[in-house]
């Protein structure tokens, strides 16, 4: 623990091909996956690799909070150099981290990203530990990693997705029309599988990204701006330059997940941000799970390797008002 808390440590990373959907740039995903996988490298440095965590004390390494700013692009090809400061202060419960991320840009390093990055160390029932908990982890040692305050819900939810459904529903679904109404939402209903969790049991951080990456694209295909005519036909580029995700309870395997996305506002009409909100229903009340924002742009090639945010034109800022939408093909 003294290794893991004390100073910086650093790796060089390479992002997912898999990461590269757009020209050659990386996506927000896979930038946040570079966040997560830096911290893990900073735990094995310090004899502490999540593997020996689960095997040897019973804990699983969770993620439950994640912050990200993208000041620049990380191409495919890039060596990001992550550096990791421990943040954690006396007192806390869950583990506290700073990741900047740097490229190589003409000779010079160049900080691309930052990123916040929490870490609980959740007891895991699942696994018996060889060990039991050492007295210098007992204090990040958590039975549960969040645990919501359930709401009211008046609506009795459909019956479950079935093994067909493939994406989810944007409805008509009662408890999506009960989360949406009277607001500049999109609503989205989907079953969680068992390779968006970990540990056997529960849904981890990057499937709460790969959640906000979707909810995004149906949005836009709702709205009437779907990605790849708004790319082929007006050469728009969609862009991140903020996300973050926390976790406010757990999501099981295999249970229905709502998310609620919402346009909060949009800035100089060249930015706009919007909340994603999930939940699940247990025992007739909706349970909060997952919070977060994320703000986006696009940008456009005005020369080669030339690249401007654009400012929306009138349908699309009529689409993030909420004043035009289109059923998204392919989604019930």
């Amino acid at each position: 623990m003294t290794t893991l808390l004390a100073g910086p440590t650093r790796v060089v990373l390479r992002p997912s091909f898999e990461g590269s959907n757009i020209s050659f740039a990386i996506g927000f995903k896979h930038v946040n996956y570079l966040a997560e996988a830096a911290v893990l490298e900073h735990f094995r440095s310090a004899g502490l690799a999540p593997g020996a965590l689960y095997e040897k004390f019973g804990l699983g390494f969770d993620v439950v909070h994640l912050a990200t700013r993208l000041g620049s692009v990380i191409h495919g090809d890039d060596s990001v150099t992550c550096e990791v400061r421990p943040t954690t202060k006396d007192g806390d419960t869950t583990l506290g981290f700073t990741v900047a991320m740097f490229v190589d840009r003409d000779g010079r390093e160049t900080k691309a990203v930052t990123s916040k990055v929490r870490v609980a160390l959740r007891i895991d029932d699942h696994v018996k530990p060889a060990e039991p908990v050492p007295a210098e982890l007992a204090a990040f040692a958590l039975p549960r990693l969040a645990t919501a305050v359930p709401q009211p819900l008046t609506a009795r939810p459909g019956t479950s997705l079935d093994l067909t459904t493939g994406r989810g529903t944007t409805g008509p679904d009662p408890v999506l029309d009960e989360l949406v109404a009277g607001r500049n939402a999109f609503g989205w209903k989907w079953r969680v599988p068992y390779f968006y969790c970990h540990f056997s049991e529960r849904m981890h951080m990057s499937g709460f990204l790969r959640v906000l990456e979707e909810v995004v694209d149906l949005f836009l295909a709702d709205r009437g701006l779907p990605i790849r005519p708004v790319l082929h036909g007006r050469g728009w580029i969609p862009v991140v330059t903020r996300s973050e995700i926390e976790l406010v309870d757990e999501v099981l395997m295999e249970e229905d997940l709502y998310t609620v996305y919402t346009v909060q506002d949009v800035f100089k009409e060249m930015l706009y941000t919007s909340t994603m909100d999930c939940y699940v229903v247990r025992d007739g009340m909706l349970v909060p799970v997952a919070t977060g924002t994320i703000t986006h742009g696009y940008m456009t090639e005005r020369e080669a390797n030339d690249w401007a945010l654009v400012n929306f034109d009138e349908d699309a800022l009529a689409a993030f008002r909420g004043e035009r939408a289109a059923q998204p093909a392919g989604v019930a």
